[in-house]
């Protein structure tokens, strides 16, 4: 494809992507959702919810990330560290759902490998939208987006009031 130029018509730079604080709480809820398929997994194997090791090498790996970005690895780990209790708060809920109506829960187990993988996907996504959103996380303005994003995303994605409540703690300290 050949590309010609008009004289007194500058070359069109093709747009970037532009990101919100909405990708980026929308993120947090694709990631809190994963908890489901994570918690009918630990339900079914009997493991238990909280995986120390394992939260231990999120936290590393956003702060490693973080790092990169030249973002504030502190600042990012206690946004997942809130993300985590979060996404255990879902599972314990779930687990308590379930053993009370065994009939409820899912049928399967479904692999745990695969939903670690999905959340790493995201981990990684949102620390780059925290570092695309990194001025807007700090401006007085972040707390009215912060709301207005939550707001839309429940809406959107239609969330019950334990969703809603999981993301409340999930973004508490975006704002800063």
């Amino acid at each position: 494809m050949a590309v010609t130029l008009v004289p007194g018509n500058p070359p069109v730079a093709s747009a970037q992507p532009t990101y919100t604080v909405t990708d980026l709480v929308d993120a947090a809820v694709r990631r809190l959702q994963i908890a489901e398929p994570v918690a009918a997994n630990k339900f079914h194997t009997r493991t238990p919810i909280v995986d120390a090791a394992r939260e231990q090498q999120v936290l590393d790996a956003v702060a490693g990330q973080a790092r990169d970005f030249q973002i504030d690895p502190a600042y990012v780990q206690t946004a997942f560290r809130d993300q985590l209790d979060a996404t255990v708060g879902i599972e314990y809920q779930r687990l308590a759902q379930w053993t009370f109506d065994p009939a409820a829960a899912p049928a399967d187990a479904p692999d745990l490998a695969s939903s670690r993988d999905i959340i790493d996907a995201l981990n990684r996504e949102m620390v780059t939208l925290m570092a695309e959103e990194w001025g807007k996380l700090h401006s007085p303005q972040c707390p009215a987006e912060l709301d207005a994003a939550k707001s839309s995303v429940a809406t959107s994605r239609g969330l019950d009031p334990l969703y809603r409540q999981a993301l409340d703690l999930a973004t508490r300290n975006y704002c800063r």
